[in-house]
């Protein structure tokens, strides 16, 4: 199904997606999803070109549905699940994370109120990176409808 090269970025994909914080069955599935000729793959299929047990599998792609980064369809007369990656919303995605990132600034900014003034140097880094969390937040819809602009001409 998967021709060695495939097999080594399905791989890579994974690695970087467990830096994330995923598990290596979620990061494993969504490198498949990505890298797979097949844009849609069964519940099987996934499973044995993984090497996976069916609840590995099962609990990897619920997880996956539940991060928004895989969805399933049915077709008519068929019973089987066919599983794709949501690639196509990875401008939510990323817009999602950013809020997130814009949240901790305020909460840190709570934090660097109640510090002591004794811890100078760390109160100096705990303010860049709210400063810095904060100017992400302004620049990310700017720069984004930039590469907008960008890609029609």
């Amino acid at each position: 199904m998967l021709t060695d090269r495939q097999k080594e970025l399905v791989e890579k994909v994974g690695l970087v997606h467990e830096q994330e914080g995923l598990s290596p069955a979620v990061s494993r599935i969504l490198g498949l999803l990505l890298v797979s000729d097949q844009i849609e793959l069964t519940f099987d299929e996934i499973r044995e070109t993984l090497n996976l047990s069916k609840s590995a599998t099962s609990n990897a792609l619920n997880i996956a549905m539940k991060i928004n980064r895989v969805e399933y369809i049915t077709k008519p007369g068929d019973r089987k699940r066919y599983f794709r990656s949501k690639i196509h919303l990875w401008r939510e995605n990323l817009m999602a994370d950013y809020r997130k990132k814009a949240c901790w600034a305020d909460i840190l900014k709570e934090v660097c109120k109640c510090r002591c003034s004794e811890t100078k140097e760390f109160n100096h880094a705990l303010t860049d990176l709210v400063d810095f969390v904060e100017y992400m937040s302004q620049e990310i819809p700017r720069l984004y409808k930039c590469w907008e602009q960008d890609k029609t001409k």
